[in-house]
């Protein structure tokens, strides 16, 4: 009869072989051909709402007015026309016309800074 230790040896002797000839080798995948290249546009930016933009604007102004105009009232030397446009700025935000809340708005800071200057200027001559 044949040795068992012969046998076990001879049997992991084949199966190293057989391990290590599959690891050695791959097995050929087919070649596949590679698709055209496909431009993929770019999704479009997401339409921006102007008015609302604006009307941030108008509003950064308008507080901006508002404080031209406490500076100035603070200080006594308010004018009126300040004060009026002031209130008409703020009557077109809360009526969201974002063109006349700036137009309102920078007239009243104007006047507002104006009646500061003024305070340099001496009272009578």
């Amino acid at each position: 009869m044949l040795d068992p230790a012969k046998n076990l040896r001879a049997a992991a002797a084949v199966c190293a072989l057989l391990l290590g000839a599959g690891c050695a080798t791959e097995p050929e995948q087919p070649v596949e051909p590679t698709p055209a290249a496909v431009t993929v546009a770019p999704p479009p930016a997401p339409k921006v709402d102007d008015t609302a933009q604006r009307m941030e604007a108008a509003r950064a102004l308008l507080a901006q007015a508002e404080t031209d105009v406490q500076r100035a009232r603070s200080k006594r030397a308010l004018w009126t026309k300040a004060w009026e446009d002031l209130i008409a700025a703020r009557n077109a935000a809360s009526s969201k016309d974002p063109d006349a809340v700036m137009r309102y708005s920078r007239e009243a800071s104007e006047l507002a800074r104006l009646g500061l200057e003024q305070l340099a200027y001496p009272a009578v001559k």
